[in-house]
């Protein structure tokens, strides 16, 4: 990301700032058993499309799409109370240029979060980094792939939390850790990449709550599965750029340890949807988080699976379907 010098307040009445972030993917989490004494982990990967694009300054006028504002005021408000700031001495308004939905999968919260305290602690001069503005926001308490996508892009995989300082099996929501440490990042393959986003929405808020208390701890044999696949295969195949060998192991994730309870509590339709995007010659299908956005990685064969998925979405009540790349860059920033 670009930086610039702290403003002073003159210049930052005449100062637009650009932040254009990122969404994610959330392959799986790794370990929701927790008798190693660590729970969570997480293997993501940041896409280009779609995204979330801000103008920011002290003096417009809010404008664009209602939630994703509100989404964008309300962690400003965080950042003021944490910080000890007020509105009146430190106004900040946004104008929203681009956003995808919620409770999609594609990590929306976490993008507009940092998005809003970035932009807050660019324009005021508080040089603050992207884990301090996590905390700030109260984001990457289960899984660091959001955060990470946001400062690094590319192919992550974070190592969890310790389980006596979570103290329970709860999601990003509803646990107050700070982000876990990223122990691999990779640059991922220049392969494309078909998001398929049906008109549902994944779990969120008590509801995913409930789902974390109703299945976890996940049996260990099952976590191990979930290990060996991530350590021996996909992430091999990332730095191999062996696109068969990841979408196997992309594959296999689907019917193992806390993605196979994601998966299974989706409509039929998303399950549907998953054979019918292989069926068109994805090489791996996966879904992101509690979905019910599923992306599928293809070689050549991007345009088809899109098609496919497209005619599919239209017959089963809709959606959106995108063809992009994964991206090997955090968010960015530019002064205007």
């Amino acid at each position: 990301m670009q930086s610039k010098e702290i403003l002073k307040v003159s210049e930052i009445l005449s100062t637009m700032l650009r932040v254009r972030s990122c969404s994610r993917i959330h392959i799986t989490l790794i370990d929701m058993n927790a008798s190693l004494g660590r729970v969570d982990g997480g293997v993501g990967l940041t896409l280009e499309e779609p995204c979330i694009e801000i103008l920011a300054n002290s003096d417009i006028a809010d404008e664009g799409a209602e939630e994703t504002l509100e989404r964008l005021r309300k962690a400003v408000r965080k950042v003021h109370e944490k910080m000890g700031y007020d509105s009146q001495h430190h106004p900040i308004h946004f104008k929203v240029l681009s956003t995808y939905p919620s409770h999609v999968g594609l990590g929306w919260g976490t993008q507009c979060d940092l998005s809003a305290a970035l932009a807050f602690s660019e324009l005021y001069g508080l040089s603050l980094s992207v884990r301090e503005l996590a905390e700030l926001v109260e984001r990457g308490g289960t899984s660091g792939i959001g955060v990470a996508a946001f400062e690094y892009g590319g192919f992550i995989v974070d190592g969890g939390h310790k389980f006596t300082d979570k103290r329970g099996f709860k999601p990003s929501s509803a646990s107050k850790v700070p982000p876990p440490p990223i122990i691999a990042r990779y640059e991922f393959p220049s392969w494309e990449i078909v998001v398929a986003i049906p008109e549902f929405k994944g779990a969120s808020s008590s509801h995913e709550i409930d789902i974390f208390k109703e299945f976890c701890p996940i049996d260990e044999a099952e976590i191990g599965k979930v290990c060996r696949t991530i350590l021996m295969k996909m992430l091999p195949a990332v730095i191999e750029e062996d696109i068969v060998e990841f979408g196997e192991a992309l594959n296999l994730l689907q019917t193992i340890g806390f993605k196979k309870v994601e998966v299974n509590l989706q409509h039929p339709s998303v399950r549907e949807l998953m054979e019918v995007m292989r069926g068109a010659g994805a090489h791996g299908v996966g879904m992101s988080s509690f979905g019910p956005t599923l992306i599928g990685v293809c070689d050549g064969e991007g345009k088809s699976v899109k098609r496919e998925a497209e005619r599919f979405l239209s017959e089963k009540g809709g959606g959106r379907v995108i063809l992009t790349t994964a991206r090997n860059r955090g968010a960015e920033i530019e002064w205007r």
